[in-house]
C-alpha cells in the first residue's frame, strides 16, 4: 500500500497518433512497472486519457514516458494536471478501460 500522505494524482490527455499503435499497452506496462494505480483509455476524439496515482517521482517518470510513447506513435501534446490524491487505494492496480 502506498503511503497516503505521499499519494499524488496525474490526469493526462495525450494527443497525436496514439490510437491503434499499442499506446495503451505501453502505458499499462510502464505504469505497472512504476507501481502506479489507475487506468488508461481511448477517448472518442482520438486522444488517450490517463488517470494515475502513486508516488510523485513515479508519476513524473510516467509523464515523461507519455511524451515519448511507443514506437509507431507520434505524441504532439500531453496536457497534464497534478493534484493530491488522498484516500485512494492502490489495490486495483493499473488497467485499460474500454
Amino acid at each position: 500500500m502506498i503511503e497516503q500522505q505521499n499519494l499524488k494524482r496525474l490526469e493526462a490527455r495525450v494527443v497525436g497518433r496514439v490510437q491503434g499503435v499499442g499506446y495503451r499497452a505501453f502505458v499499462v506496462r510502464n505504469a505497472r512497472a512504476l507501481g502506479l494505480g489507475g487506468y488508461v483509455r481511448n477517448n472518442r476524439d482520438g486522444s488517450v486519457g490517463v488517470s494515475a496515482f502513486g508516488e510523485a517521482e513515479s508519476l513524473s517518470r510516467l509523464c515523461e514516458l507519455l511524451e515519448q510513447g511507443p514506437r509507431g506513435s507520434r505524441v504532439t501534446n500531453v496536457d497534464a494536471t497534478w493534484s493530491d490524491a488522498g484516500g485512494i487505494s492502490d489495490e486495483e492496480g493499473f488497467k485499460v478501460l474500454r
